[in-house]
């Protein structure tokens, strides 16, 4: 079993002899340090596992040291020690690198679950612990178990690497991007990193909750607080104790119910309905939201304090739009997950061309959706551009290739959405149609305002199919 060394930096003779006795107790051995000068000193002459340091010392401030440990020994994990209260500084450590913060006077058993979690990823750090045996599975299947977020463009390694980074961090985190950008994925990984792998990952929609069941779902109520509840109930807080509770479109609460969350994060305590007392919670809190969350708070429709709370660092989610090289490399693993039969479904030179052209304004979602939908329209396991039912207003961007799915403009005629029924489209329409659209049938339906479906039928009438 490896032996841990902690560094505790404080100026205070009562608080590091605190610290020493907890510390110990839970088999850790201790180096104290009155200022900065010493603590640089043993932190260059020893094999630390984790810091704990004050924020005002006589030579300086923790944050000090916070830059310097990142710098120089970026594996050890540093926690603030912080007047109560002082919420500001704590954000400020976090920001800085620290992995958390703990408020004084200090409370030794939420001492003892930050210095657990701190030795955790410490050890996850160096690589004391194993890593999961795991059974052979596809390699696509394979790289996505390892890794949520799959891609290799420049966008998506820096936000893989920003990722690494906050998973040794316990700070709050606030996920922005547009919906589809894969948010949820991106909070699961920075949980399956983190030192809290191993507690659970309660992800919330928050605009899915009833604003009057809000309050009870996320702190649980006690038996006859209101009509209805029968027996006590955890709630989200508490499902989530010492792991990671994700906020989804945290942009959806009410301001009620924002009050109540900030004190939540603040006090780290929750007090469920009904009951007298409040609950200390060990909960890292990541949200996420595709609404601009800053122009919300300008509008007064968000609070500006929850906003600096839950945005102690932001994680930018990149658009699939900026990451084109990505397309066809999502496409194949999404066709390899989704194929029913051994022969696995392939993408054409032209559904490559229409793909890469186009802008995906649902990102990955949509992507996976056109897949799917391709699937079911191809008639072998070659996926055309046609069978992707791709917009055609959007794929005009692919002017410069002869093979992407376009309409050409016509100088002498000009179709418009047809306010026929199917029935009495004339056969010179749909014929015009299919000229423009270089007799693509998805292109022309679109064209005349009518469904695929339609066109089809209407194509097999006149025997022009």
């Amino acid at each position: 079993m490896t032996q841990h060394l902690a560094l505790i930096v404080d100026d205070e003779p009562d608080i590091c002899e605190l610290l020493e006795l907890t510390l110990n107790r839970m088999d850790i051995n201790t180096l104290s340090a009155g200022n900065l000068k010493t603590a640089y000193k043993l932190l260059n002459e020893n094999n630390i596992s984790i810091c704990l340091t004050d924020m005002r010392l006589p030579d300086g401030n923790g944050i000090e040291l916070v830059k310097k440990i990142q710098q120089q020994a970026s594996h050890v994990p540093v926690a603030m020690i912080s007047a109560h209260g002082n919420m500001d500084t704590a954000i400020e450590a976090l920001k800085a690198g620290a992995f958390d913060f703990v408020s004084k006077p200090l409370e030794l058993a939420e001492l003892r679950n930050l210095v657990n979690s701190a030795i955790k990823l410490a050890d996850k750090n160096q690589g004391i612990i194993a890593a999961p045996q795991q059974t052979h599975i596809p390699k696509a299947r394979s790289q996505k178990k390892q890794d949520l977020l799959l891609g290799e463009s420049p966008a998506m390694q820096q936000t893989r690497k920003l990722i690494d980074k906050l998973s040794k961090s316990q700070a709050p985190v606030y996920i922005s991007g547009e919906s589809g950008t894969g948010k949820e994925l991106a909070a699961r990984q920075i949980h399956n990193l983190s030192s809290r792998s191993d507690k659970p990952f309660v992800p919330v929609n928050c605009g899915a909750i009833p604003s009057e069941l809000m309050e009870s779902e996320f702190f649980g109520h006690t038996k006859g607080s209101f009509t209805g509840a029968i027996k006590d109930k955890e709630g989200l807080f508490q499902a989530a104790h010492a792991g990671t509770l994700f906020l989804d479109e945290v942009a959806d609460l009410p301001l009620s119910m924002q009050v109540k969350l900030l004190r939540a994060i603040q006090e780290k305590a929750v007090r469920p309905v009904g009951a007298q007392k409040e609950e200390k919670i060990d909960v890292r809190v990541i949200s996420a939201t595709h609404k601009n969350l800053k122009q919300l708070v300008n509008e007064g429709a968000f609070r500006q304090d929850l906003y600096y709370r839950i945005n102690v660092i932001e994680l930018p989610m990149p658009p699939l739009r900026d990451r084109v090289d990505d397309i066809i490399f999502l496409a194949r693993i999404f066709l390899e997950n989704l194929s029913f039969s051994e022969q696995p479904f392939q993408l054409s030179e032209e559904a490559i061309t229409a793909l890469r052209s186009y802008s995906f304004p649902g990102n990955v979602r949509e992507l996976e959706n056109i897949l799917e939908r391709a699937i079911t329209l191809c008639d072998n396991h070659i996926i055309q551009s046609s069978d992707l039912s791709l917009p055609v207003i959007l794929s005009k961007s692919a002017e410069t290739d002869n093979n992407s799915v376009q309409i050409e403009p016509n100088t002498q005629t000009s179709i418009q959405p047809s306010t026929k029924s199917t029935g009495a489209l004339e056969e010179s329409e749909l014929i015009k149609a299919l000229e423009q659209t270089r007799w693509n049938r998805k292109a022309a339906a679109e064209l005349l305002g009518i469904t695929y479906r339609q066109l089809r039928y209407k194509l097999k009438k006149m025997r022009l199919d």
